[in-house]
């Protein structure tokens, strides 16, 4: 089964956004596989204005985050993978969901089973 967190990223985005609010996206930036500007990251988090005016080709995928935003003035390209994704608010009213991390660990798909090997015992 998929996981669910992308679609509830996708609609509380859309939900904020048809609200005339400010999305912010909490993110955990030590995640393998992310890639968001160091300088603004604190504790190891970083905080995204994901408002329409403010990013560019936002992609909310089933397994990743991506778009390109302006950082310091520098254009930047972020990716962050579904997992890194922490929150999803409204800056205004803080209404939005905190995900639990351990749901994208539990529910990974499980390996292929190895086949059995058979040996010769004498």
């Amino acid at each position: 089964m998929t996981l669910l967190k992308p679609y509830l990223v996708r609609a509380i985005y859309e939900w904020i956004v048809d609200n005339d609010q400010t999305p912010y996206l909490l993110v955990d930036a030590t995640i393998t596989g992310c890639y968001v500007p160091e300088a603004f990251v604190e504790n190891g988090q970083i905080v995204l204005n994901l408002r329409p005016e403010a990013i560019d080709a936002l992609n909310l995928g089933n397994q990743e985050i991506a778009f390109s935003a302006r950082f310091g003035g520098k254009p930047t390209d972020i990716f962050i993978p579904i997992s890194a994704v922490l929150a999803m608010y409204a800056k205004e009213n803080g209404k939005g969901m905190v995900f639990d991390p351990e749901e994208d660990v539990h529910n990974q798909p499980d390996p292929p089973p190895k086949k059995p090997q058979l040996r010769v015992v004498k």
